[in-house]
Parts: C-alpha cells; structure tokens; sequence
C-alpha cells in the first residue's frame, strides 16, 4: 500500500528534499519539478504533492495525504485533527511579540492593538497574562502596523530579528520555538501502519 505525503511549498520544500536524500529515498522528480505538483519517489509507493502551509493540514486531515511536513506555527493556528508525530528540527524560528521601543504594551493601561498574521496564537497568549487585547489580522507585512499606528504591537514569526530592526521594531517576549514538524492522518496511522512507521523511521535516523 503506497502512501502519499504533502510537503510544504518554499523554504521547508527545499529542507524536506535534503532529508528525503538523506534517508535514502529518491526525491529526484521535486528536484526537476518545472510546473508539476505531483510528484513520485523513485524508489519507493511514495507520491509527493506540494502545498500551501495551511493547505498541508486540510490534505492531511481529509486523509487525501496520509503524511504532511508543515511548519508548528501552521499547527499551532489551525484547529486540526491530525497526530503529530516528529520534530524535524529544520525551518527554526521563534513566536514572538514585538513593538515601537516606546510603547511596552505591558505597561500600557487599558485596551491594547495587536497586528498578526496568527490571531489564535495571539489571543491564546494575551488570554494567559489577562489583557485586554483586540487583535487585527494582517496578511502581509506586520511591521508596518505598529510604524503606520494601526496596532501597539505585533505577534509574528522571527528567524533571524533582521527585519524588525530595521523596521524600528524591539522584540518583548518569546512565546515559543517553531520548526518542522511531521503530522499524520489518524484513519491513516491504522491503515498504513507499516508503511508510516517505516517511513518516520528512516527520517527518524537521519535528524
């Protein structure tokens, strides 16, 4: 029984295939993918389609992928129903929160604005320490919320803080680290037993 696995398009597509190399599978046809988007192992029943971050988690979840490599910021905003069973440890980053070095939204009294592109994580966040927060979603630049006056803060991912600093921006607080994570179909984990474990496996060893 072959299995399929949706990958995450973009930075996390590129790591994937270095580990998939790695363990011994044979990722050539992502590698020569022209405009194609679904894809077969070379050795292995393996079928590889590639996807938007939050997509990953819907095809995994409607069991069209038994297998998805997706980013735990995705997971942590989606309410998904999938097991996550491996860490990759690759596509590090952090949550955090972030402002104008002049406005500490902790120090402020009263109801505070806050601009992220991952509202759950941030009202989950503000809801432990108790504020009163409004949080706005933006889907491009964060960092331009607070400098234009829309928001006091931001919740976003940072890799490497370059883009905050030249935006002006401090970093507050770390929420929590983010990487590459490996979730699998429920109904799947039953089914394809072997095949899953095998697969985790082979990855396993070479992280």
């Amino acid at each position: 029984m072959g299995i399929s696995i949706a990958l995450t398009k973009g930075r996390l597509e590129e790591e994937s295939i270095k580990i998939l190399d790695k363990a011994n599978f044979d990722p050539t046809e992502l590698k020569n993918k022209g405009r194609k988007l679904v894809f077969k192992d070379g050795k292995e029943d393996i079928k590889y389609f590639l996807v938007k971050a939050a997509d990953s988690i819907t095809y995994v979840e409607h069991g069209v992928a038994d297998i998805g490599v997706v980013g735990k910021d995705t997971i942590l905003e989606s309410d998904n129903n999938c097991y996550e069973v491996l860490d990759l440890g690759v596509g590090k980053c952090n949550f955090i929160v972030a402002s104008l070095p002049n406005n500490d939204i902790f120090k402020k009294v009263g109801h505070v604005k806050i601009g992220s592109k991952y509202p759950k994580v941030a009202k989950e966040y503000f809801k432990k320490k108790e504020m009163d927060v409004e949080v706005i979603k933006i889907e491009g630049s964060v960092e331009l919320a607070p400098i234009l006056g829309l928001c006091d803060g931001i919740v976003d991912i940072m890799e490497t803080g370059t883009t905050l600093k030249e935006n002006g921006l401090v970093v507050l607080d770390t929420i929590c680290s983010i990487s590459a994570r490996v979730i699998v179909n429920k109904a799947s984990f039953k089914m394809k037993q072997e095949e899953i474990q095998s697969f985790i496996e082979r990855i396993r060893k070479v992280i």
